[in-house]
Parts: structure tokens; C-alpha cells; sequence
């Protein structure tokens, strides 16, 4: 599993409020429903990382 980096993010008050109901409607902390769109953004946009094989 990719190690973690935990860093501070300034959100609009209302978009954090817009967040978290959505990921409280899809069953995720809202942590993990950010991580999920950025995941998903990057990977529309074709520049997801590219995974290491595993050894």
C-alpha cells in the first residue's frame, strides 16, 4: 500500500460542508471521499501515478 502524507487543506466553508454530506451519502469519512475525487479527477485527466510492481 502507498504510504500516506498528511498535509493541511484551507476549504471554502461551504464547500467542506458540501463534502462531508457527500461522503456521509456514499458511506466515507470525508477524508477518504477527497482522496476519492482527487483519485478519480487524475485519472480522467489521464495523469493518475503510475503503480510500482511489486516485487
Amino acid at each position: 500500500m502507498a504510504q500516506k502524507k498528511a498535509f493541511a487543506l484551507r476549504l471554502n466553508q461551504e464547500v467542506l460542508k458540501a463534502i462531508e454530506k457527500w461522503a456521509t451519502d456514499e458511506f466515507r469519512s470525508t477524508n477518504g471521499q477527497i482522496e476519492y475525487l482527487l483519485q478519480k479527477s487524475l485519472k480522467e485527466a489521464k495523469r493518475e501515478p503510475k503503480r510500482k510492481a511489486n516485487s
